[in-house]
């Protein structure tokens, strides 16, 4: 039913792409619930109700960012890089695929003109939110697909 891509660095879980041939019945939470940023598919026929509701106020302490990111258009590679800035891997992300982004470091290169939607944490805290490290050069790219 299309594919879930797991980017790992022994143990620890970097990054979650959900293809868009991903597909399932009803509501499958692909997050973990510890985490700070949930990520769901749903799929539901015509005629279903989702009960009305307001979420609750609840007091939530966020010390990670982690980030979705929905290829609306294009074509993206994205390398991923461990906590210690350490390259690992990159794979290509296109119009329909969407990126948790959970840990580690990342960067970006448009492969094709891109249009995305990018989902975080807030409130933005500036240049504090991150930190600027030398990425790979496109010589130096090793492809996982």
């Amino acid at each position: 039913m299309g594919s879930c891509e797991y980017v790992k660095k022994k143990n620890k879980l970097l990054a979650m792409i959900i293809r868009k041939d991903y597909e399932c019945e009803g509501v499958d939470f692909i997050t973990p619930n510890e985490y700070s940023q949930q990520v769901a598919y749903m799929h539901h026929k015509t005629g279903k109700v989702i009960d009305a509701h307001v979420h609750n106020m609840v007091h939530r302490n966020v010390v990670l960012t982690q980030e979705v990111l929905f290829i609306k258009k294009g074509k993206l590679r994205v390398d991923f890089y461990d906590d210690y800035e350490d390259y690992l891997e990159s794979r290509t992300l296109q119009e329909g695929d969407v990126i948790l982004l959970i840990s580690g470091g990342h960067g970006f290169t448009v492969l094709e003109e891109v249009e995305m939607i990018e989902v975080k944490q807030g409130p933005y805290a500036g240049e504090q939110d991150k930190r600027r490290f030398s990425g790979i050069s496109d010589n130096e790219v090793v492809w996982k697909e």
